[in-house]
């Protein structure tokens, strides 16, 4: 794949400042927390070109495309961070002892920014992005941004790399922000330095079969998350053990794993990449987020927009059992966003579910993406427009 890489700067402003209007109280699963209502107007001006970067939008995946910029913010670990910076996009330089890479004192968030028909650049939710990273860095003992801090260096980025979003329908910015514990440290404990770090990729489709039914490979050796672990944060360290499962799973042909609870063994907890949802009739039901679940932003969502739809929606234990009678089975995330589940095997049983267009999961992706995309009127302000 050609890039044609443009690297002319229509903007330079590099002071960032950050303005304190008015406050309110958002809330993030169990937990209240007081910020500004929108992030500071004075973000750097620097800018991609507008035009789009050289890409077959066609043919593009999930896979890591360099662009232009990456947003960097330090700070010690009894200190606030402050001002951070846009930085040409490359390779950033580590001590070997860095809490992160002897430790594991790490977390990341996903999220995306897309291009509307009118042009327009949208994020979705970034609010509830940032709100679950400092829920995580508590959990992680590292110091985090504020949630306007989050809302700003992620705006600052998608409109740095603006040229490299697709066009309306053919993919999204996929914005990926990371919080490392970058000082050195011997002993174990938490490193005396961290770094905010953003980057982004445009990407297509999460799975190689685009927007086809996954089919689920049920592991009953491996365990994604224990009771008072870390399985409800998005720590790095959450995900490297689950790749030999994952990998074990894909080359029998499966699209993912489906993983269950770790002391019975016998209730659905989250696939790799993504929540999980059943349907019954007209009932809708999710596992619980109760430490050892990931709160989704999507989840979230679609929870809302199942109840507005009039499904009955709940969150509870559902044995393996339960799951394999159910007349339909989705899952969400921001990579996979609303996706169908067309089969899950379990002790060598597969079981088939609906996929047709007429499914549930169809209709809460129709309203979720059309509320992206601006044809539903977005009536709990969750879009953020950033251009």
């Amino acid at each position: 794949m050609m890039i044609r890489r443009s690297l002319s700067i229509r903007y330079l402003y590099t002071s960032l400042r950050l303005a304190s209007p008015s406050s309110k109280c958002i809330q993030f699963e169990d937990r209240h927390f007081y910020t500004s209502h929108a992030a500071s107007s004075a973000y750097s001006q620097i800018s991609s070109d507008d035009e789009n970067a050289d890409i077959d939008w066609d043919t593009i995946g999930f896979g890591l495309t360099p662009t232009d910029y990456m947003y960097v913010m330090k700070c010690s670990k009894d200190d606030n961070f402050t001002d951070g910076q846009l930085n040409r996009f490359g390779n950033i330089e580590l001590s070997p002892s860095a809490g992160v890479l002897n430790y594991g004192q790490g977390i990341f968030e996903g999220m995306k920014a897309i291009r509307r028909e009118d042009g327009r650049l949208v994020m979705f939710r970034p609010e509830q992005n940032a709100l679950r990273m400092k829920v995580g860095a508590e959990r992680m003992c590292m110091p985090s941004p504020s949630v306007d801090q989050f809302i700003d260096a992620a705006k600052q980025i998608a409109l740095a790399n603006r040229r490299w979003i697709p066009p309306p329908g053919k993919g999204s910015l996929y914005i990926r922000p990371l919080l490392l514990g970058t000082g050195p440290i011997l002993g174990l404990g938490p490193a005396p330095e961290y770094t905010f770090l953003i980057y982004a990729s445009p990407v297509g489709n999460y799975f190689k079969d685009g927007t086809a039914a996954l089919n689920l490979y049920v592991d009953t050796e491996y365990d994604r998350a224990s009771r008072g672990g870390t399985g409800s944060i998005k720590t790095i360290s959450n995900y490297g053990p689950g790749l030999k499962p994952l990998m074990r799973a894909k080359s029998r042909g499966f699209s993912d794993v489906l993983y269950l609870d770790s002391v019975n063994g016998k209730y659905i907890e989250e696939v790799s990449s993504c929540n999980i949802f059943v349907v019954k009739e007209n009932t809708i039901l999710t596992p619980p987020v109760n430490g050892t679940i990931l709160p989704g932003v999507t989840r979230k969502s679609i929870i809302e927009i199942a109840r507005d739809l009039g499904y009955r929606v709940e969150e509870r234990p559902i044995i393996i059992d339960e799951l394999l009678r159910a007349d339909e089975v989705f899952g969400t995330g921001t990579a996979v966003v609303v996706c169908p589940i067309g089969s899950i095997t379990y002790l060598g049983e597969r079981v088939k579910f609906k996929t047709d267009d007429d499914s549930v999961c169809k209709k809460l992706l129709t309203t979720y993406m059309g509320i992206q995309n601006g044809v539903i009127e977005d009536k709990k302000g969750w879009i953020l427009k950033i251009n």
